[in-house]
Order: structure tokens, then C-alpha cells, then sequence
């Protein structure tokens, strides 16, 4: 009986590594995306906390110098935040061909699988009709030319 070998084994080896870093690149983009969302985030609330200080000087005396230093960051915290939306846009660009990718890969991957599997089946197939050719060829020594069965000795 003879071994069952896939003669595209490589193919499909090479397939799975494929996969194996469309994943990694995905998880990446991902992990990138999430940096970027966490630096929006800081910034909000950087302009939160300048928000908060002008609305305390707003309670206490009136120094105009400090507030004016407080608008102009806030203003600064909403450019910054404007910039960081465009980056996570990307981020999210990113993350998204990555997935596709990540996609492609995996069905080419089980494409190869079922490739193996329908190989697989054809050699179950021939060895099963070696099978039955061996056992009629045997059946066939077992008679005589007349379909008398012929005695052991």
C-alpha cells in the first residue's frame, strides 16, 4: 500500500505561511489603529483640562494674559485633533486592506486544502478499485474455466 502524498504540499505549505503574516500585518494595522485612537483621545482631554482651567479662571480674578494662553491651546488641541482624525482615517484605511488581504490569502489557503482533500479522495478511489481488482483477480484463481470451485490441497 502506498503512502498518500499531496504533489502540491509545498503550494499549500506556502499558502498557510502567507496566511500566517496576513495575520500578523492585520494585527498590526489593528494595534496602530487603536495608538491612534488612544493619542485622539489624550487630546481631548488635554482640551478638556484647558476647558476646565479657563472655566476656573472664569470663577476667580480675571487674568487675561493666562486665558488667552488657554484659548490659544485649546485651538492648538483642536488642530492637533483634527490631524490625528486624518491619521486614524488612514490607520483605518489600513486596517482594511489589511483584512482584505488577510481574506484573499485565507481562501486561496482553503482552496489548496480542498484541493488536498478531493486528491485525497481520488487516492482512497484507486486504491479502493486496486482493491476490488486484486480480490476479483483472486476470486477468478478460486474457480475453474467451468465456475466449479477448485479444492485446496
Amino acid at each position: 500500500m502506498t503512502k498518500f502524498v499531496y504533489r502540491m504540499q509545498n503550494i499549500l505549505d506556502l499558502k498557510l505561511k502567507l496566511e500566517e503574516q496576513a495575520k500578523i500585518a492585520f494585527s498590526m494595522a489593528n494595534g496602530i489603529l487603536r495608538e491612534e485612537e488612544e493619542r485622539l483621545q489624550k487630546i481631548y482631554s488635554e482640551q478638556d483640562a484647558y476647558r476646565k482651567k479657563i472655566q476656573d479662571f472664569r470663577n476667580k480674578k480675571l487674568d487675561l494674559l493666562e486665558m488667552s494662553r488657554l484659548n490659544n491651546a485649546i485651538e492648538i488641541k483642536k488642530t492637533q485633533a483634527e490631524e490625528q482624525k486624518k491619521k486614524i482615517q488612514l490607520a483605518k484605511k489600513n486596517v482594511e486592506i489589511a483584512r482584505r488581504k488577510l481574506n484573499d490569502v485565507m481562501v486561496e489557503r482553503k482552496t489548496q486544502e480542498i484541493l488536498k482533500e478531493k486528491a485525497f479522495d481520488r487516492y482512497k478511489q484507486e486504491l479502493k478499485e486496486e482493491e476490488d481488482k486484486a480480490n476479483d483477480e483472486l476470486t477468478s484463481y478460486q474457480y475453474n474455466g467451468n465456475g466449479k470451485e477448485i479444492e485446496n490441497a
